[in-house]
């Protein structure tokens, strides 16, 4: 979208490379879109839900040190004055970080997370916190600490999760930032239900604390231009990630390349993911559409076979469980029995387990990340559904809402945090209800920047979008 185009618009739906312009030139200051966007939030809070610690008085704040900064010919970044907004699981210095959860003590943080702190030093303005549900553990935004969150398309339905209000936030307008976490589909699976755009970078790429096999931060925004933007601040290594990539010289201003560049590109189709919750017919239209898309600009699009296994879903499901299950163990009794009763019945479900049933469970992260290389390997990108289905009931914990069945619909996204793949999601269409439906894209380990550029240029191809919802009447 055009400079000119977003003029058109309310202050708080503009692109964060538009607004760092009318910066730079004095035609906007970052006070006034810091209002524009509070006011907005105030419209949409009480259907969605999506915000935690929202305290104007600290944006206008610090809304007005960036234009002190502008004013002064000195901003810190190409981000500075942004509106942004963290998922409550990223540390920010001096508040709680209660993970979605009752069962937390609600301690202040000592320190900002390396997501905070890369984006405080840039001078962006924070909005809010994002809520999730507990721990993390559900792809919904049912939490036993934070209001239900709904998705803005449909407030009946969920935003997903576990990066719930980030995704609600990013499709209801609460300013062009936002960021969330992914351990198997955390970023990408709400970005599918609520039509926005994510990216899980390679492991690494994003510094993130604590880390964990597979877990990675992320932009979610409604354009790839402003997640790349985005990853000019958060791709910086940060010792406290023990898994933090060495610094690339990655030049994330080109992010936008001509659809020319697509001939002769390799692609692979994955239709099937090997297990978990049969695709709706209604996605995988859309995701059929998308890759003759791709292929009319001459890349080569070519059909997967399935590589994941009900095995090596279940070994990755069990380990968490059992992960989990220590975790809430280690809790004193009445702090455990604030958790979701879901999460405490799965977690527990892993009690009985002997160590060679742990052992070979844990063994499954590593044989998914060997499968899905080999399955890659002959393509420069691999596009499939993000997720299976649409966004489901609000009120439901998963899907198929069983405890024991709770991970059918992370197939297509899991495989990619285990082999470090960057992989993100793009809305690629609508559900005869209107409902957005998510187009994942999926490129080579380190390539963040091929798979920004490839989702650039279906980003141009799909045309234009339905309108952004806007808060009930």
């Amino acid at each position: 979208m055009s400079t000119a185009t977003e003029q058109s618009l309310p202050l708080h739906e503009w692109s964060a490379a538009a607004l760092v312009a009318a910066y730079s030139c004095r035609a906007l200051s970052p006070v006034e879109v810091a209002q524009s966007a509070l006011n907005h939030m105030a419209q949409w809070e009480p259907h969605i839900q999506a915000s935690y610690l929202l305290r104007p008085e600290r944006t206008l704040e610090a809304a007005r040190a960036s234009e002190s900064r502008w004013l002064s010919q000195h901003p810190l970044s190409a981000l500075d004055g942004v509106p942004v907004t963290l998922k409550d699981n990223i540390a920010t210095q001096g508040d709680p970080c209660p993970l979605g959860t009752q069962a937390t003590d609600g301690a202040p943080m000592a320190a900002d997370s390396p997501p905070a702190a890369r984006l405080r030093e840039a001078g962006t303005v924070l909005l809010c916190k994002t809520t999730m549900p507990d721990y993390g553990m559900l792809s919904s935004g049912v939490s036993s600490f934070h209001p239900l969150a709904r998705n803005p398309w449909d407030t009946r339905k969920t935003p997903g999760g576990s990066s719930a209000g980030a995704a609600a936030a990013a499709a209801a307008g609460y300013g062009p930032l936002h960021v969330g976490t992914d351990i198997g589909g955390s970023l990408r699976l709400p970005a599918s239900w609520c039509g926005i755009f994510s990216l899980k970078p390679s492991l690494g790429r994003i510094p993130i604390d604590p880390p964990f096999t597979g877990r990675a931060a992320g932009p979610m925004t409604r354009s790839v231009g402003d997640a790349a933007l985005m990853m000019r601040a958060l791709s910086w290594p940060d010792e406290r990630d023990s898994m933090s990539l060495p610094f690339a010289a990655i030049d994330w201003n080109n992010w936008d390349t001509p659809l020319s560049q697509l001939d002769g590109v390799r692609i692979g189709l994955l239709l099937d993911a090997g297990c978990g919750l049969p695709v709706d017919p209604e996605v995988q239209s859309a995701v059929l559409r998308a890759a003759r898309l791709l292929e009319s600009t001459g890349a080569i699009v070519t059909p997967m076979q399935p590589f994941l296994t009900r095995t090596m879903l279940d070994g990755m499901d069990h380990a968490w469980r059992m992960r989990s299950h220590l975790d809430l163990a280690a809790l004193p009794e009445e702090r455990c029995a604030l958790v979701l009763p879901y999460i405490r019945a799965w977690a527990d479900s892993a009690a009985g387990m002997t160590g060679t049933q742990v052992f070979k469970a844990m063994a499954q992260f590593h044989a998914t990340r060997v499968a899905t290389v080999a399955a890659c390997n002959a393509f420069d990108y691999v596009i499939s559904p993000t997720a299976p289905c649409v966004a489901f009931e609000a009120e439901l914990p998963s899907p198929t809402n069983d405890p024991l069945r709770p991970l059918e619909h992370i197939a297509f996204t899991v495989p990619f945090n285990m082999s470090e793949q960057p992989a993100a999601s793009i809305n690629c269409g609508y559900t005869h209800t209107g409902l957005p439906i998510g187009l994942q894209i999926a490129g080579r380990r380190f390539d963040d920047l091929g798979v920004l550029q490839l989702s650039r240029a279906f980003e141009v191809l799909r045309g234009p979008q339905q309108p952004w919802p806007s808060p009930p009447v």
